[in-house]
């Protein structure tokens, strides 16, 4: 009886400090966030992604198939190359890749099935998605990316909700365009900070 009570002790105490042991390693080596750091690194990001998105490297966010100039679905083989372009870009999150990739899925589907009506390619298409504004920005025109500016509506040290503007602007500016926001999500992968939510990409608008 005294040895196990005794042993039991012993091994309470050794949790005991264990798991104060514990507490405090995680305490120590949390991350805390570095607000101006981060700010000026998702600022970089998502300026990069909008240059790319006016490069020749940016993808065909509609991968048609059409027979007589009416589309008849999407390119799958086509749009398996796009997945790999957005991967190798390093600009973009699982999240987004897979979330676009849904889409894409979603809306061949519903063209396939005869949920739309006729789209004829050469007029705008009967979804929402990447319809008349760019899904990129939800703009048709822009100021020069280096004018975008960030803010922050929830940081932490691997994850973030912002949005983005055209910063400090002329009084002579279209009024629009001070106005101007649009919604973005980050998340931290490998110590880096990748887009993985852009409001012209939600999934529930774009396939309506």
């Amino acid at each position: 009886m005294k040895y196990t009570a005794l042993l039991s002790l012993t091994l309470g105490l050794v949790f005991l400090g264990y798991s104060g042991n514990a507490k405090t390693f995680i305490k120590t080596h949390s991350q805390p966030v570095n607000t101006n750091q981060d700010k000026n690194e998702i600022r970089l990001l998502i300026r990069q992604v909008l240059k790319w998105t006016a490069s020749k490297s940016v993808i065909d966010l509609h991968p048609v198939l059409s027979k007589n100039n009416i589309c008849i679905g999407f390119d799958l083989k086509k749009h398996r190359q796009n997945l790999e372009k957005l991967r190798r870009s390093g600009f973009f999150a699982d999240e987004f890749i897979d979330n676009y990739n849904k889409i894409i899925q979603t809306l061949d589907k519903k063209i396939k099935n005869h949920k739309f009506e006729k789209w004829d390619i050469r007029e705008l298409p009967p979804f929402n998605f990447d319809n008349d504004a760019s899904a990129w920005c939800l703009c048709q025109d822009n100021l020069s990316w280096d004018n975008v500016d960030i803010e922050v509506v929830k940081l932490s040290s691997n994850a973030g909700a912002l949005k983005w503007n055209w910063g400090k602007l002329d009084s002579g500016t279209d009024p629009s365009w001070k106005t101007f926001s649009y919604h973005f999500r980050v998340v931290k992968v490998a110590n880096r900070w990748r887009v993985s939510y852009l409001e012209g990409f939600d999934y529930k608008e774009s396939v309506l």
